[in-house]
């Protein structure tokens, strides 16, 4: 049986599995060792949060999960720089450009008030809503997703450890996108014509359309603000390329694309709209270690 994206018929959330032999015979996560069932082609169907790695966060609806390799089996400790390209983390990342759904199953530790007693719980669907790199607790770099469950499911036990995030109050798409008052006002005010490119989306009925894009994402561990100095007025295309790190803006506020850091435009600015610096700064820091220097590097050229 290939990777199947979504729940298996007959297993109930909830459900405990003895060990990792038995969610491989009920087709719940395949793998019999690794934490991520996927792969770049294909995306990732399920997963296991077991606090193997130290930088993962639960909340219970919410999970910040921590990308595989690097890690020294015998101290449990980081010893080298993760991969966007292994296989399962490329895996996740292609579940969140194609928005699939992936089952998360708890295993046993004391991290987390969800995990079981013993064995593993199949805790549901959830989504990929955000990935990003940064320096783990190690000192080496990680890859770290967002995952945050589906709604319509039945509650996680207990209910009273789950942390509400309201910043990250959004609907689904293909993506995340979240049109507040804010995002509308700006995309008023740019005549919704992107900053990047100028260009404007029409639609059957003679209308434009355009897209309000958070420059530091919302949400933990981000916590960026729905603010003006945040958000910009962009077409589906660079929103999707900013959002997804292959475009990254320079302290002169140039769009560069990550790939081969070309700078492609200066970014326009109407009447007193700007954007916060060290907005700037954090957005570009989350993607590869070569956009990190483009601070200094572009400032100065």
């Amino acid at each position: 049986m290939g990777k199947f994206f979504g729940p298996m018929g007959g297993i109930a959330v909830g459900r405990l599995f003895i060990d990792r032999r038995e969610l491989h015979e009920a087709f719940v996560h395949r793998p019999l060792q690794a934490g991520i069932s996927g792969t770049k082609s294909d995306g990732a169907d399920s997963v296991v949060v077991s606090g193997g790695y130290s930088d993962d966060d639960d909340h219970g609806d919410y999970i910040i999960y921590t990308g595989h390799g690097g890690k020294d089996p015998s101290s449990n400790h980081q010893i080298k720089d993760q991969s966007i390209d292994a296989p399962g983390n490329a895996g996740l990342i292609t579940s969140y450009v194609n928005a699939l759904p992936v089952r998360v199953i708890r295993g046993k530790h004391k991290a987390s008030p969800f995990a079981p007693p013993v064995g593993y719980r199949y805790s549901g669907l959830y989504l990929v809503t955000q990935w990003w790199l940064e320096s783990g607790q190690d000192g080496f770099e990680v890859v770290r997703f967002r995952l945050e469950r589906v709604d319509e499911q039945p509650q996680l036990e207990p209910q009273d450890a789950n942390v509400p995030d309201p910043e990250f109050s959004t609907t689904i798409v293909s993506r995340r996108i979240r049109d507040s008052a804010l995002a509308r006002d700006v995309k008023k005010l740019y005549d919704f014509h992107c900053q990047v490119c100028d260009t404007q989306v029409p639609t059957f009925d003679g209308s434009t359309y355009a897209e309000g894009a958070h420059v530091r994402p919302l949400g933990r561990p981000h916590v960026g603000r729905d603010a003006l100095e945040n958000i910009l007025c962009l077409c589906p295309n660079h929103h999707t390329q900013f959002d997804f790190g292959g475009l990254v803006l320079s302290d002169n506020l140039e769009a560069v694309e990550t790939h081969n850091m070309t700078v492609i435009s200066n970014l326009v600015f109407r009447k007193n709209h700007v954007v916060n610096m060290e907005n700037v700064r954090y957005h570009r820091q989350l993607w590869t270690p070569v956009a990190r220097s483009l601070t200094n590097e572009l400032a100065a050229s």
